[in-house]
């Protein structure tokens, strides 16, 4: 009997939220069972509607819709961070994570709606079963929340809307539902938080460093939507389109997102950002080892291209070449993780954009650099990047990062987490850095025993949990601040089930591991 790798995936999820509701156990984490049976259900109406061509938008190929992972990130991330934020007595951060909470379950809930709206014939049990979650998500939101944060909600809700509608046309094949819902979700969260703040200027508290993100994504954002539309009605390859593209990017840079960041800092971010740089040679000298690491990878990618030069133009760079690139991620974060994570906070947003914006030269074809960057790229294309952008390494380096940047330091006295959570940072490193690689190169050259329903082997998944224990024991080790007390089991559970989820997931991997083992070893 042929196993349908969606299936056990949904179980490898509902195990989290079982986890999740054991310790939380309020209204909130029934509520997240409930809307786990609801996407399991719309996830069977996304995946026909995927393979009958029915979904309105081109989503990603060769994946089923992601619905039900997908779905569940923010409502668990919010009830992990509110039992943190409530243990430390923090009560407007655990305010903060129920309207995360409520945000995450009504997006997914729109989702489950234009399924089973666009589904025909409509599928009635599906849609009782859709309605019975809603009812008690939406009771649960009128006993909980107050009038404002209900408006915050619906604010959020309103951009996903309308950006989804752009994301999706302007970038056909680039995502799945799930994907969709997870990478627009977050960032019309962030816009709102962000537009929220701006408007409130008088309240604004907090480190400077964490405003750094939402403007660098707001600015992508708009830098993205304007240019995709200017371009649909003039030529973007020639040196005048060019030159204005570089000069439109500065004025916004300089004359909007500047301003604006100084706003929140309350000085110029350009000195601001040069004393927090060189505040001591500790710093100095790591940002001298991160530009050294930087040129061994682009060594690597210039030493592929001239293999493929040399050699067949079918030439494409194998499993165990890319994973070369996660191994200088994890050289690249661990000494940042251990010796100054602020510092790591500001430089992986910084290259979040310098990334973004060399993928918005590559996609339009920008001179000088365009047409050499799609050249270079090309050779590591997998099946993934199947749509008209590139984003597999923006999702490794989100992968790495988003642990970092969701890492709940006002709940956290002194900057550290007692037992599991010291290794909260570290979930991007375990799970992607090194978990994901060693699995995909053992099961790619050593694994013979395939997990049913999946081309991954069980000899992969078994070295990637090994390979993740042994890193933890090496974490402990020069990391004097991880004190794990009795939760080892605890830690050796979670890494097991989201090795589990990347042995039987069709969604991007480097984006939903790190997420799910940062809320395992949140709690």
């Amino acid at each position: 009997m042929e196993i349908n790798p969606a299936i056990v995936e949904s179980s490898v999820v509902l195990a989290v939220v079982l986890c999740v509701h054991m310790v939380v156990w309020n209204q909130h984490s029934w509520c997240s069972i409930a809307l786990i049976i609801q996407a399991f259900y719309v996830q069977h109406k996304w995946d026909r509607l995927l393979k009958s061509g029915g979904a309105v938008f081109q989503f990603r190929p060769s994946a089923n819709s992601g619905i039900v992972p997908a779905s569940m990130v923010m409502p668990l991330l919010g009830l992990a961070l509110k039992e943190k934020c409530s243990a430390s007595g923090n009560v407007y951060f655990e305010r903060f994570s129920m309207v995360i909470t409520i945000t995450g379950m009504m997006l997914a809930l729109f989702l489950s709606l234009i399924a089973l709206g666009i589904t025909r014939p409509l599928p009635t049990n599906t849609c009782i079963i859709a309605g019975m979650a809603a009812s008690a998500i939406l009771y649960t939101t009128k006993q909980t929340l107050t009038v404002s944060e209900v408006i915050e909600v619906l604010e959020v809700l309103l951009i996903f809307v309308y950006l989804s509608l752009i994301v999706l046309y302007l970038m056909p094949r680039c995502f799945t539902p799930g994907e969709a819902l997870l990478i627009v979700g977050g960032i019309s969260f962030i816009v709102n938080q962000l537009i929220k703040r701006s408007l409130n200027l008088t309240e604004i508290k907090g480190d400077p460093v964490n405003y750094l993100l939402p403007v660098v994504v707001l600015g992508s954002l708009l830098l993205g939507m304007i240019f995709a539309l200017l371009f649909c009605f003039m030529e973007s390859e020639t040196w005048v389109s060019s030159l204005f593209f570089h000069i439109m990017t500065a004025v916004l840079g300089m004359g909007i997102l500047l301003p604006w960041l100084a706003l929140f800092i309350g000085r110029h971010p350009i000195m601001w950002l040069l004393d927090f740089l060189t505040l001591n040679d500790k710093r100095l000298c790591l940002l001298g080892y991160w530009i050294l690491l930087a040129a061994v990878a682009t060594c690597v990618v210039l030493h592929q291209n001239y293999q493929r030069q040399s050699g067949s133009k079918k030439h494409q760079a194998s499993t165990v070449v890319r994973k070369y690139f996660h191994l200088i991620v994890v050289a690249t974060y661990v000494p940042g993780l251990i010796y100054d994570r602020q510092l790591l906070h500001v430089a992986s947003v910084g290259c979040l954009a310098v990334f973004l914006f060399l993928e918005y030269v590559r996609y339009f074809r920008i001179r000088p650099l365009g047409q050499l960057l799609r050249q270079l790229l090309t050779l590591f294309l997998d099946e993934r990047d199947s749509g008209p952008l590139i984003l597999t390494h923006l999702y490794l380096l989100m992968g790495m990062s988003l642990p970092v940047w969701l890492f709940p330091g006002p709940c956290a006295p002194k900057g550290i987490l007692p037992g599991a959570g010291g290794l909260v940072p570290y979930a991007g490193v375990l799970a992607v850095g090194v978990g994901d690689t060693v699995a995909s190169v053992f099961g790619s050259t050593m694994g013979e025993i395939q997990w049913p329903g999946t081309k991954k082997t069980m000899e992969g998944t078994a070295t990637s949990v090994f390979a993740q224990i042994i890193a933890v024991a090496l974490f402990l080790i020069f990391d004097g601040n991880i004190n794990l007390n009795s939760t080892y089991s605890w830690i050796v559970g979670s890494i097991t089930l989201v090795a589990m989820l990347e042995a039987y997931t069709s969604q991007i991997d480097n984006l939903l591991l790190p997420l799910y083992l940062f809320i395992l070893l949140l709690l």
